[in-house]
Order: C-alpha cells, then structure tokens, then sequence
C-alpha cells in the first residue's frame, strides 16, 4: 500500500471480494477515490481516461488490453464498454477469482452488458470519503458492533458548529482535505460545472442544457434529506420558466447514471399497526457538499440558515451510515408510513439486524426526547415476529458524547462514529 495513501473502508471489502468473484466492478462518482484504492489491490493496470494509446489498443482489441498480472485494474472502463464481455469470457475461461477490477464513475447508456457479468462480477459502490476516512470522527462507535448488540460510552471529539459546516462545504472527496474551505468551496463549484458541461454531454442524454441542469441540481440541493416528486422539482426549478417534469426525469437519471445523485429508498418493514408504508424515496445528493456548490451558498450562508444546514448535516450522516454500512452488504433506508411516523434512516443488514437512527444536529434534551419518542414508537409498530427485534435505536447528532438514555436509545455524535 503506497505511503501517502489515506485508507478507506472500502479496501477490505475490495480484497475480501476479489477472494470471491472473477471480477470486482467499483463504482462511485467521479474524484471519490476508486481508482487509488483500486491501485492498491492491482497487479497492473490500464488506465482508459489518460493514456489514449491503451484506450486505442481496448477498441481495437479487447482481450490485448486484458492481458497482464492479476488483478488487472482497468479504471473508467465505460470508455470502451467491449472490455465487459471480454473480461466475462476472459473470467470464464480462466476459472480463477480475482482476475480483474473495473472501475467506472458513469454507468453506459446500454446497460445490457452489464447485465452478462451476472456471477462473474461483484458490485461494490465507493462514496465520498465518511468522516471516520477523514479522520474527523474517531471512530469510538462501530455501526457493526452496534448492529451486533455491542455498544460502549465513549468520548466524542470536541466539535463546535463552525466545524460540522466545514465538513459540509469541503465534502469528503480525498484531493480537497488539505484545502483551506474557502478553496473546497471553489474546487466544488468546479466539479458541479465539470458536471453540468461535460458530464452530462458524455453520457449522450438526449437533452442536455446546461443553464436548465444547473436550475435542476439547484432545486435537488435545495430538497436534500426530503421527500420531493419530478413535478415540484421541475415547478421549483424555474417558476412557471422551468423544465418540464419528463425533462427533469431525464436529467435526474443522468445524475444518477454519474452517481452523484443517490437518493434512499423507503423501509417497507411487516407491521403491526394498520399504517401503510409509503415508497416516495428520499433525495440526496452524494456529497453535501455539492448541494452547498450547486447553491452557490458558503460557511456564512450555512450558519445564518440553520435550518436548511440540519438537512445538508442529515445527508452527511446517510453518507457516512452508507459508508459504514456497505461491507456488511446491509441497506440504508428510509420510514414514512400513512399516520405520520418518520424516521430519518434504517440500516437493514438482515433478521435481528437492523437499526433505526433519527438525526439531529442539535443535542438538547428536548431534541433528544422528541427524537427517541419517535424511534420508541417506530420500533413499537414494527412486527418483530417477522423482522426481529431492533439492534439499536439511535440519535445521531452533530456533538457530545455516546452514551444510552435510561429509555435504551442511544445518542451517536456524527464524530464518534465509524465502521
């Protein structure tokens, strides 16, 4: 592993299932570090969007292009999508797990290919780094411990609010950790105009304008970590000027397709009580801090607009529960059922192991009992029978330390927790 190289969660994971499969594809938005912990698994590599003689070479001969020690890395594989069905023959033939790692930050407008990797292939999707990655959390709470019934008081690190909107603005994309966070802030409103001028351009998108995509990555930012339909975003988008609703469908489908937008699922767990679970998802973009770029908005406008921020810090703890949550192969969801009840995110790994979190960016006793009434309630109505019980019932807040109330729910600071 190179010296200068920051682990990631994703690094076990990566090894663990090149053990397993022919082949690891590793997916994740553009700049969240896939092709550097790919790098430190590979055994040679062919690096498609800088070198244009291998990616001249792919085109003309796929299987050439495979040839080389395995692990193979071939990062941005979407560039020359033949390399696919190359590689599934290659794994075929070779009958050997750990054959190759693909990397890719846009997934190709066909998709069928992809659907041939089906027992050749194991999908892990890297994120923007958590703040555990960053070091900005210690780490004193492991989501898998806690989901394994283990859990311990510990010390959170001191952390003031100036702080959790720094985390927010700088975003956890490994080149920015340095920067001071007016240059994170500069640096992300390139990527967001990176995004909207050739991003979207090279996935093909049958519609592709620039000014309207800006207007429709503003109104996502502006509805992080809430439930929103196509037709609000189209209407907030520009007044009675914006998109039509299957014109923003196409654009948050190329959003999703460059893996910046990751919007969470509803639970739809058995319950006891006669509510319907609702399956609107819920909006979040997968990095705060793009929303804070695509807004425009910096530390000032973040800290006179609290409210908006407690949303921006609810998407950076889904960030960090999906980071924490992925080698366990368990789903990050959200709650919503007809009587009202919502819960901010379920971690489901299985019967017995799932936990339900509310999160809040302040830490008051009066935020804290709404809260854990809420998760009370939720986990009140769940049919155990068919789900089991609940591992954990948590509150993740923006400071303070872990510890369990008297009513067993737990109170998680963002920057006490870890994998």
């Amino acid at each position: 592993m190179s010296s200068d190289y920051i682990p990631r969660v994703a690094d076990g994971e990566l090894v663990a299932r090149l053990s397993q499969a022919g082949a690891v594809c590793v997916e994740g938005p553009r700049a969240c570090g896939k092709t550097e912990t790919a790098l430190q698994a590979a055994a040679s590599h062919l690096l498609l969007d800088t070198d244009t003689s291998e990616r001249r070479l792919a085109h003309l001969d796929p299987a050439l292009a495979l040839e080389g020690p395995t692990p193979r890395l071939v990062d941005e594989w979407q560039l020359v999508p033949d390399l696919w069905n190359a590689a599934r023959r290659a794994v075929d033939v070779r009958r050997t797990p750990g054959q190759f790692i693909f990397t890719g930050s846009a997934q190709p407008a066909d998709d069928v290919t992809r659907h041939s990797g089906a027992g050749r292939f194991s999908r892990l999707r890297m994120r923007p780094m958590s703040l555990a990655e960053s070091g900005d959390s210690n780490a004193a709470v492991s989501l898998s411990q806690l989901l394994s019934g283990s859990f311990a008081t510990a010390r959170g690190p001191n952390v003031s609010l100036d702080d959790l909107i720094g985390w927010v603005c700088r975003g956890g994309w490994p080149a920015f950790l340095g920067l001071t966070p007016a240059d994170a802030i500069g640096r992300n409103r390139d990527y967001v105009e990176e995004l909207l001028h050739v991003g979207i351009e090279t996935l093909g998108s049958r519609v592709h304008d620039p000014v309207r995509m800006s207007r429709v990555l503003a109104s996502v930012a502006r509805h992080s970590a809430t439930e929103v339909s196509h037709t609000t975003l189209a209407a907030d988008a520009g007044g009675g000027q914006g998109p039509h609703r299957e014109t923003v469908s196409d654009y948050l489908r190329s959003l999703e397709r460059l893996m910046v937008l990751e919007s969470m699922p509803a639970w739809g767990p058995h319950l006891r009580s006669r509510a319907r679970a609702r399956v609107t998802p819920t909006t979040h973009l997968v990095d705060p801090s793009l929303a804070v770029a695509a807004l425009r908005a910096d530390h000032a406008a973040l800290r006179a607009d609290l409210p908006f921020f407690g949303l921006l810090f609810e998407s950076m703890a889904v960030r960090d529960l999906r980071v924490y949550a992925s080698p366990m192969r368990a789903s990050v969801l959200h709650y919503r059922d007809s009587s009202g009840t919502e819960v901010d995110a379920i971690v489901d790994a299985g019967y017995k192991r799932w936990a339900a979190f509310e999160i809040k960016l302040g830490a008051s006793d009066r935020v804290l009992d709404a809260a854990a009434a809420v998760l009370l309630k939720f986990a009140s109505a769940v049919d155990t029978s068919a789900m089991g019980e609940p591992a954990a019932l948590g509150v993740i807040v923006g400071t303070g330390h872990a510890y369990q109330r008297k009513d067993g729910v737990y109170v998680l600071p963002i920057a006490a927790l870890g994998p």
